[in-house]
């Protein structure tokens, strides 16, 4: 049995967070095949990036899937993830349905088998307004007290801008510990209303910015090219560290640089919302030419995308396997992946 864990606080909420995605068998691009959950694969990525340095796993998001497993799916890489992890490190996975308490039902049976939490976007068959999903939320907590939630704050996939009257009354649910958070540019505002109850995690081509704007409270974020090489994330977990303690970001200010040098090709044409169009199958043409996981294809229908787009793609993850290495070498870090 995984071992239980007790309820997370925001304190528990540091570091430098892999969102990763659910590996897939060969032909899951296929709507006939039933069973495409690469299991071996998904338990040694969760071995391998705690072992790198990873401070906790973020699953079964928009990239990881959730839409588009079947629930035994689903159970199997809960599974397989939580028991790879031995409580290392905390675990959250995606419960997110187009209903409370169809929710409700995967939240306790991911609980039961060990997850840490629930990393929870919205049901969004109707446009969502603030009202239902304050209801949402309130009710997930209530009938799942033991389980920490991190609300996946994507405005694009769930219609919904997430404004500053949502984070205030999210504070005031003791579950709500943590969130994947979008762009920084209302960052002061939402950590305001929030009252810093909830550790609001940028991307981590957002991190320097955000360790800036509040070094004391900012010590967290997420990142899904973790997958593409982890050595850059942990790199630029620990330059921030130093940076605070001795006011010189100069070295931390060259890794952020360096971490964006990797994204112009990732966006069709520069282009956030095209990217979101195809964001499964794009983010796994990058870890696949990253060669530090096998991913596997994308699941149906999210497996189709103009060739352009993935050639764009995979540069970026050739990019970032590069700046990967010279990390690796710099830091004396040993890579634990697939390549």
């Amino acid at each position: 049995m995984p071992r239980k864990r007790s309820l997370l606080t925001v304190d528990d909420i540091r570091g430098a967070w892999a969102i990763i995605p659910t590996p897939a068998k060969e032909g899951a691009e296929s709507w006939k095949m039933e069973d495409t959950v690469d299991v071996e694969e998904s338990a040694r990525v969760v071995d391998a990036l705690i072992k790198a340095g990873i401070d906790g796993i973020l699953s079964m998001g928009t990239l990881g899937e959730c839409a588009t497993l079947t629930w035994d799916e689903k159970q199997k890489f809960m599974a397989a993830i939580v028991e790879s992890a031995a409580g290392r490190v905390p675990v959250f996975v995606g419960t997110t349905t187009q209903g409370t308490r169809e929710t409700i039902q995967q939240t306790k049976v991911a609980a039961d088998i060990g997850a840490d939490g629930t990393m929870l976007g919205l049901p969004n068959w109707c446009p969502p307004r603030l009202g239902p999903v304050l209801s949402f939320y309130r009710d997930v907590a209530e009938a799942c007290p033991n389980m920490a939630i991190c609300v996946y704050a994507n405005p694009g996939v769930f219609r919904f801008d997430f404004p500053p009257p949502f984070w205030a009354q999210m504070a005031s649910i003791p579950q709500v510990v943590a969130a994947k958070y979008g762009t920084i540019a209302r960052l002061l505002i939402d950590l305001e209303v929030s009252r810093q109850r909830i550790r609001l995690l940028p991307v981590e081509s957002e991190y320097y910015g955000a360790a800036r704007i509040d070094p004391e409270f900012c010590t967290a974020f997420w990142s899904s090219a973790a997958v593409c090489g982890p050595e850059v994330i942990t790199a630029l977990r620990d330059e921030i560290v130093a940076a605070k303690k001795t006011g010189d970001w100069r070295k931390a200010k060259e890794l952020h640089s360096q971490i964006g040098a990797t994204y112009p090709t990732f966006f069709p044409n520069g282009s956030f919302e095209e990217f979101s169009a195809y964001n499964i199958a794009l983010e796994k043409a990058r870890m696949t030419a990253a060669g530090w996981m096998k991913t596997g294809p994308a699941r149906p229908p999210y497996h189709v995308a103009p060739e352009s787009y993935l050639e764009g793609a995979r540069r970026a993850g050739q990019a970032w396997a590069e700046l990967a290495r010279k990390y690796s070498t710099k830091e004396g870090r040993v890579a634990g992946g697939h390549r």
